[in-house]
This record gives C-alpha cells, sequence and structure tokens, in this order.
C-alpha cells in the first residue's frame, strides 16, 4: 500500500547535533569555505560480474561508485562527502533556527525525506518528536509521492549530483591517496584532513584537467577475522580494521567477531 505521512518541523532541533551530512563535492567545498569540517567515507562492493540491469538497487549502487581493484577481486567504491559534527551544528542558533538557512545543504532542505529511492521513511528513524508527524500535520507523502514539488526537485537533483560527482570522487581519491574501504554494509573507512587540506583536494579533483593519479590497489578492512579470511581467500587485500593509517578512522556498522 502506498503511504500517506503528515509531517511539520517542531523546531527542536535534534536533527541538527551530531552529525555527518552527505553533500555533494560543490557543497563539501561552500562549507569548508564557511568554516566547517569535511570527512570522507569509502566502502568497497565485491563485483566480480556485471549483475542483471533488472536488479535496481544494484544500479543504483553501480551508478554512484566506480570501479577499482583490491588484489584480484574487482569492486565498486562508493565514496561519501560529508560535513561533520559532534553536537550542535556550527549554524545552528540558541532558537533552533539555521544561521546558514538560505545557503544550507540539500540534504537539509530535503529532510525528513529519503534520497536513496530504495530506502522508506519512517518516522521511528528520524530525529523529529512524534507530534512532528501528527495528522494534523500538512500532508508530505500522499499515496508514496512528495507532495511539495520543490522537495521533490531537491531529491531528483540530489541524486543527479550523486553520479555527476562519481569522477570527481575518484580524481579525489586517486590525488589525496585514499585507498582503503570499508566492505559495504559493515562499515565505513573514514578520511580526515585538515580542513584548509581537504578544501584543495576537494578543488583540485574538480578540475577534470588535472592529471589524475595512476590507478591504485585498494585495501578492504573489517572488524570482522570472518569477513577479512574470506575477502583474502577470493583474492583480495583484506586487513583487520586496527591496521589504519594516520589518516583513516573506521567506523563498524556491527559488534566485531
Amino acid at each position: 500500500m502506498a503511504m500517506d505521512l503528515s509531517f511539520a518541523c517542531t523546531m527542536c532541533g535534534d536533527c541538527c547535533h551530531n552529525l555527518r551530512l552527505p553533500l555533494s563535492v560543490n557543497e563539501a567545498i561552500r562549507w569548508l569555505e564557511r568554516g566547517g569540517d569535511i570527512q570522507v567515507f569509502c566502502e568497497a562492493m565485491p563485483w566480480p560480474v556485471e549483475p542483471s540491469t533488472d536488479d535496481g538497487q544494484v544500479q543504483h549502487r553501480r551508478m554512484r561508485s566506480f570501479a577499482a581493484d583490491s588484489g584480484e577481486l574487482p569492486i565498486r567504491v562508493m565514496v561519501t562527502v560529508a560535513a561533520a559534527f559532534e553536537g550542535a551544528c556550527p549554524h545552528l542558533q540558541p532558537d533552533m533556527r539555521c544561521g546558514a538557512y538560505e545557503a544550507r545543504p540539500n540534504v537539509c532542505r530535503i529532510y525528513p525525506a529519503e534520497v536513496n529511492p530504495f530506502i522508506e521513511l519512517m518516522p521511528a528513524h528520524k530525529a523529529c518528536p512524534p507530534e512532528a508527524w501528527a495528522a494534523d500535520r500538512p500532508s508530505f507523502i500522499k499515496g508514496g509521492r512528495i507532495v511539495d514539488s520543490i522537495t521533490a526537485d531537491l531529491i531528483e537533483n540530489s541524486r543527479e549530483a550523486a553520479v555527476r560527482d562519481v569522477p570527481v570522487k575518484q580524481r579525489l581519491c586517486g590525488n589525496a591517496g585514499f585507498h582503503t574501504a570499508s566492505l559495504a554494509n559493515e562499515g565505513f573507512v573514514t578520511y580526515t584532513l585538515p580542513p584548509h587540506a581537504m578544501l584543495d583536494e576537494l578543488r583540485r579533483a574538480l578540475d577534470p584537467a588535472a592529471p589524475a593519479a595512476q590507478a591504485v590497489q585498494w585495501r578492504i578492512l573489517s572488524n570482522r577475522r570472518t569477513t577479512v579470511d574470506t575477502l583474502n581467500s577470493v583474492g583480495a587485500h583484506a586487513e583487520m580494521h586496527a591496521a589504519l593509517l594516520p589518516t583513516e578512522g573506521y567506523i563498524p556498522l556491527f559488534e566485531a567477531n
């Protein structure tokens, strides 16, 4: 059954705390120029053969990733550029209003909608209080479709930017030496640079005429020994998550085993 959902912001500010906001490359540059911090998240998907074009979810991930190799294993690498902050967003004012409202990223303009078409909007998974979803609030989704045309257009723009940014992110990883990823759906390998250095790398990656770094081998990190052993058994270069470089971090989605 198609979803109907009501929603209106209550100005609680909960959705503006302790976040990693996925941004387009251009949005990330603007975020850094306003004094924020950016992290780069890398995850790898084993890709030994091309899947059926009938699988919409797989094709969605394919369009948002680039081809690479980990040892003898063909993979695709998905890169997310995110605004990162602990506590309140640096633009959140004491009255819970956004101090950069006109320049806020698309992900903030779209919230609480999902950009990924294969993820259903679940109020329980959002930071908003129950009253934000009360039946007397304005209609947000009707018959499974976003009611507001501006929000719907922003979602489409975000999806297009994610595909358009793939070669930029590939150049970013090659130029900046980001060559480690997590196994998709297990966690994330994160890269953190000083803001000025990250800004330089993003600007350099935006230039398609700039010399690209040579293709390199990717390694895959996991906090699960069974995952590492399985990946190595099929020819990948996999290591436990403790084998981090100084610029790298690891965020697991599951407990180690």
